[in-house]
């Protein structure tokens, strides 16, 4: 695996040593554009600093309703991500860290026993683990043993993309969630930038195509995607405008299901409720980036979404009224005012 992932080199070398704090970048395709809930931002005051000046990511790609879940990140770095996810979790959960930059391992493992002390916790209920997020096999993440899957501006570092999300949903167990923030582009990065040592660190050399993102998810089974935010990445750095020219890059967080979803959101009658019972949100449940639920407000849904509700760990907090058994058509999904880029991705609406 070492062989095969060789040209992944340049990318450990950027990440674990180029590179020494977050203000190093040239762009801010790797820093958080992302604004953070209340409840996160509190735990992040409890973090380590020197776990939150080596972090590198694009957003905040960290979902509510996680007690007593097993999280998989991807690409975890110095553990930032891992840190948070691991007090959201609580004692009974369990958190999983994968990364190829030792360095970067190093940084993490050195504050798990100050992060189990500073949550109240018996026992660490976090670990790392150095390899590659494309053969998750080799560092024994088994199939269908994870709740869910998390990744913060990573997978566009991987030469192997369509491996990646193959071994995401193969661990995922059935209901699972993948949740994950990172750059997108609005066409295909040419060969040039693709082999540019400090375009592919700063996360725009491997930059998602849309269309080929929406190609690989759907060649592994994933019909139905969400996106959850949207934001334009400035290139800070005049010579990298000129490189880059006309291409347009994006931070996106996207959540997606391990269900069985049409390509379509078709129309059966369903209605859904969120009942505010998830303690973050008792107000208001956020699936996606036009599905905000109200507490006790009916909402007619798609038959995907109604499944979302349905099939996962959120359906506790959900009652849905009808089924399938009935069709009605197409699910009348009228387009949100102002919506541009994101119009081009995902199933629903």
């Amino acid at each position: 695996m070492e062989t095969e992932f060789k040209g992944l080199d340049s990318v450990k070398e950027y990440y674990g040593k180029v590179l020494k704090t977050s203000q190093d970048l040239k762009t801010s395709a790797c820093c958080s554009t992302e604004s953070m809930p209340l409840y996160l931002r509190n735990i992040l005051k409890e973090i380590h600093d020197e776990v939150k000046e080596k972090f590198y990511g694009c957003g905040s790609p960290i979902p509510s309703n996680l007690e007593g879940m097993t999280v998989l990140d991807l690409g975890s770095g110095s553990g930032r991500d891992c840190f948070l996810l691991s007090k959201l979790v609580g004692p009974n959960g369990r958190v999983i860290g994968v990364d190829m930059t030792e360095e970067q391992i190093e940084v993490a493992e050195r504050h798990i026993n100050y992060h189990t002390k500073k949550f109240g916790f018996q026992k660490p209920n976090i670990s790392f683990i150095k390899g590659y997020i494309e053969d998750l096999e080799s560092t024994g993440v088994k199939n269908n043993s994870v709740d869910l899957v998390t990744s913060n501006c990573v997978i566009n570092l991987s030469p192997c993309k369509d491996r990646v999300f193959s071994e995401v949903f193969r661990v995922l167990k059935p209901g699972g969630e993948f949740y994950f923030s990172d750059v997108f582009s609005n066409r295909r990065v040419p060969a040039a930038l693709k082999n540019d040592d400090v375009f592919v660190g700063e996360c725009l050399g491997g930059a998602l195509y849309l269309e080929d993102f929406r190609r690989m998810m759907q060649k592994i089974g994933c019909n139905d995607y969400r996106l959850m935010t949207t934001s334009k990445i400035d290139l800070i750095d005049e010579e990298m405008k000129l490189k880059a020219g006309l291409i347009e890059f994006y931070s996106m967080t996207v959540r997606a299901f391990k269900l069985e979803l049409e390509d379509r959101c078709e129309d059966h009658g369903q209605i859904a409720t969120y009942l505010g019972t998830i303690s973050k949100a008792p107000n208001a449940f956020v699936l996606d980036d036009h599905h905000t639920f109200e507490t006790g407000k009916p909402i007619p849904v798609c038959g995907n979404t109604a499944l979302m509700l349905e099939k996962t760990r959120h359906s506790e907090h959900f009652k849905v009224v009808g089924n399938m058994s009935q069709h009605f058509g197409l699910f009348d999904c009228s387009p949100v005012p102002d919506r541009k880029l994101e119009d081009k991705i995902g199933a629903c609406c």
